[in-house]
């Protein structure tokens, strides 16, 4: 009886103890999970490169716990929606939706992002999270050595390999543009960049205030910063030296922002993204759609360069990654933004490698005034290039590309918005698919030689002999 008592007391310890055990678990998970500050303990494996940033923050895509495949795929096309239409997209979602494309999707759904994009799964995610089978271009071209002899006896693995095809934006390798441009020299007769064209379309920028700041230079004697506010000499100077200044930009435009009622906000010594979107609204848009301002965008904290997947310098002074970071607040010299900032953080080795190359050359030559205006190749020239965008229904204008990740992978994007601007198109096909020569910034000739130029070439001799008599 004594022993059967002992046993029992014992059950109900262990019976006590796992409940209190459980509750302090349950607990502990609750406080992480409302605290947003350790919510990491809940996922179920590694976000890709792309997202790793979000970490912290669930609900930026599963915004609704219980809503699975369709409130994901909403999400995807909220913030990848752009990229996914023509003509960046060589295979947008309305193509599959035209009826004599259904059997294609019995095979693979590619209306939906997760058919190909899984998150959580490092085991079987490759490069920019990219989960799809490797055969997967067999699924709809399968007959394609009929179409092009060219392709004959090629494995359908290594369809994506850099400088043959790219699933979403196939823009500079489609046998049309390859043959169109095929007996393109290393160099260009020309070795421009796209110039810039705000000022003379401010008129029809509907976000720029231009009634409150006409186009007139600024002194110092035009500053409308309130008596209350600490702007030092140095920051006035600076100011007075600004593209702002010599523009009509006045203290209030940045410090200042304007409700829906047109009414001035009160003064903010450090304006952030509010200030910076009043005249710029299209580039602070695109500033939060790649790496460097995903989290801003999703109102999180700025964000570090340390936290990085790519090297960066642990001495840098860009402690929260803002506008001001790359800018500089009150001068916003944009030839520093180009280079400096860039270098002032990253520590990979392609960065490194910058001022040892030609394109660094060019860019210190133009500086010196050597080179010819528009010549010199920056960090941004290639990465945040210039382009000519539709930023509404009735403008298209030239702005400088904020998301620095839409071009950077696969780098085939860069050909034609960067690359030929200065560079012929077979020799931008093979610079970008040779990882030694990206790795040391493009310092030497490609090699080994991508072929792709070359089958395009045979596809229109073969086309041309058919047609002729």
């Amino acid at each position: 009886m004594i022993i059967a008592f002992a046993k029992e007391q014992g059950i109900a310890t262990v019976w006590l103890l796992w409940i209190l055990v459980s509750c302090v678990l349950c607990a502990s998970l609750a406080v992480a999970f409302y605290s947003k500050d350790n919510r990491v303990v809940f996922m179920p494996g590694p976000l890709s490169a792309g997202h790793h940033q979000l970490g912290d923050s669930c609900e930026s895509c599963h915004s609704d716990a219980f809503g699975g495949g369709p409130v994901l795929q909403t999400l995807c096309i909220d913030c990848h929606g752009d990229d996914r239409k023509k003509p960046f997209d060589s295979h947008p979602i309305a193509k599959f939706k035209d009826p004599r494309n259904a059997a294609r999707l019995e095979k693979i759904n590619v209306t939906l992002c997760l058919s190909c994009h899984t998150e959580h799964r490092p085991e079987i995610t490759a490069k920019n999270g990219l989960t799809q089978p490797l055969d997967v271009c067999f699924h709809c071209h399968e007959d394609i050595a009929e179409e092009r002899p060219s392709h004959d006896g090629m494995a359908f693995v290594d369809c994506t390999t850099s400088g043959c095809h790219n699933y979403h934006d196939n823009r500079a390798l489609y046998t049309d543009f390859l043959v169109k441009h095929m007996d393109q020299p290393h160099y260009l007769p020309e070795l421009t960049v796209i110039e810039r064209e705000f000022v003379s379309v401010i008129d029809q920028i509907v976000e720029y205030p231009v009634d409150r700041y006409p186009l007139n230079e600024l002194t110092v004697d035009d500053s409308d910063e309130p008596t209350t506010a600490t702007l030092d000499e140095a920051s006035m100077s600076d100011w007075l030296a600004s593209s702002h200044a010599k523009a009509g930009v006045n203290c209030s435009a940045c410090h200042q922002t304007v409700n829906a009622e047109g009414e001035l906000s009160a003064w903010n010594d450090k304006p952030g993204l509010d200030g910076c979107s009043s005249c710029h609204s299209v580039e602070v848009k695109d500033f939060g759609k790649g790496k460097h301002g995903m989290r801003l965008a999703e109102g999180l904290d700025p964000l570090n360069p340390i936290n990085a997947q790519l090297p960066m310098h642990t001495d840098n002074a860009h402690e929260a990654l803002t506008c001001n970071s790359c800018h500089g607040a009150h001068l916003y010299d944009v030839q520093t933004a180009a280079v400096d900032s860039c270098l002032g953080c990253h520590a990979d080795e392609h960065s490194l490698a910058y001022k040892s190359s030609s394109h660094f050359g060019l860019w210190q030559a133009e500086l010196d005034g050597v080179g010819e205006p528009l010549s010199g190749v920056s960090c941004a020239t290639c990465h945040m290039p210039r382009v000519n965008k539709d930023v509404s229904d009735w403008l298209s204008r030239v702005v400088v590309e904020h998301n620095q990740s839409r071009y950077f992978s696969p780098n085939s994007k860069m050909i034609r918005p960067v690359c030929q601007s200065c560079h012929g198109l077979p020799f931008s096909i093979s610079a970008l698919s040779d990882p030694t020569l990206v790795t040391n910034n493009f310092q030497g000739t490609p090699n080994p030689h991508v072929e792709s130029v070359d089958l395009a070439r045979k596809d229109a001799q073969r086309h041309a002999e058919k047609k002729s008599p």
